[in-house]
């Protein structure tokens, strides 16, 4: 959600987003992923209330909201759309499939997703490239900004469902950049990936410095060749691997390995641990 309001002549926005890991807390993690960050979906007394409330929230979006915003589509075509942008969640936005099945040109998806992007329910996160010898991908990644309406649209009701969804990684990736973009507030987010494999999923500019993030669902991650290539090609100040343990440990100079419950306790200096005061 957000408010626009005029001061001295000049406009705001003011983003309202949902609860924050660091605002419900660590012990709340797991409900959280699930129902995600409105309140009234993580307040709500069972997961059946939960799924109801979101449920009504994107009927409310397709039958009022977005027809009165310039999207002409009827409600199930709308409704399909959306379910499509869940199952592109985490991955490089292509406007050609979903042009097909709703039968729109492509210029018509993309006005529709940047519509969605405007309504803060999606995240186009943007490729960064720059002049490198390496071939790099220059299409945007599409996160959906709440998870709970992600897993509604997927179809997911409990956690048992989550964890046995084949989009549970790239759930938890997205739940992870969120998270980790509410806590740093960079000045620019981009993901980085070139074509012969390398990639980060995060890159964040914050006071002239570099911060890469890599989340894994793993139990004890190691340090792969994507994130060394990364680390040198991206010039980063700090590489941080994020990930669902309890301890945090180095794999590498200025590679850390960090539980994502450390994002709820609103330090950089402990997502980012050995940062320097100067890149080279």
């Amino acid at each position: 959600m957000a408010y626009t309001y005029d001061l001295a002549g000049r406009l705001e926005t003011v983003i309202l987003p949902g609860f924050s890991l660091g605002e419900v807390g660590v012990d709340a993690l797991d409900r959280h992923w699930l129902r995600g960050g409105f309140p009234l979906s993580f307040l709500a007394s069972s997961e059946s209330k939960s799924l109801s409330w979101r449920r009504q929230l994107v009927q409310s979006f397709i039958e009022r909201d977005l027809p009165q915003l310039g999207i002409s589509l009827p409600g199930p075509a709308l409704l399909r759309f959306w379910t499509m942008l869940a199952h592109y969640h985490g991955q490089l936005w292509n406007a050609a499939e979903p042009a097909r099945s709703l039968g729109v040109s492509e210029p018509t998806v993309r006005r529709y997703l940047d519509l969605l992007a405007g309504l803060f329910l999606i995240r186009p996160l943007p490729p960064w490239h720059e002049n490198l010898a390496k071939r790099q991908v220059k299409a945007p990644k599409v996160y959906l900004r709440d998870t709970g309406i992600l897993h509604h649209l997927l179809g997911i009701r409990t956690r048992n469902d989550l964890l046995a969804h084949p989009k549970c990684g790239a759930s938890w990736e997205g739940y992870a950049v969120e998270e980790t973009l509410k806590l740093v507030q960079p000045d620019d987010a981009y993901f980085w990936r070139t074509h012969t494999g390398a990639e980060l999923d995060l890159l964040l500019l914050k006071n002239g410095k570099r911060f890469g993030v890599e989340v894994k669902r793993a139990d004890a991650p190691t340090l792969a060749p994507s994130m060394r290539i990364a680390l040198v090609d991206l010039e980063l100040d700090h590489l941080t691997v994020l990930y669902p343990g309890e301890r945090s440990y180095a794999i590498a100079e200025r590679v850390t390995v960090v539980p994502l419950s450390v994002v709820a306790e609103g330090d950089m200096s402990a997502l980012f641990p050995s940062s320097r005061k100067k890149r080279r």
